[in-house]
């Protein structure tokens, strides 16, 4: 096979591969995601509330704030 053949052949499989790879990541994220929803406020309203408290917008504003601060 020369070697433009060589070429076009591994440009196919590296296309084909990034579609694959797409799609295998995409199913892999929303399966997590639907495994471990990410927390808003209206769970965090929750957990306190079954706690035994009365959660009031700024406190559950302060606990939203200090979530994100600790993923960065």
């Amino acid at each position: 096979m020369p070697t433009f053949g060589w070429i076009i052949l591994v440009i196919v499989a590296l296309v084909v591969g990034a579609i694959v790879g797409f799609f295998i990541a995409r199913k892999y994220m929303m399966d997590y995601f639907k495994e471990n929803p990410p927390i808003d406020e209206r769970m965090i309203t929750q957990m306190m509330a079954q706690m035994g408290q009365k959660p009031s917008k700024k406190k559950v504003q302060q606990i939203m704030n200090s979530m994100k601060m600790q993923n960065k």
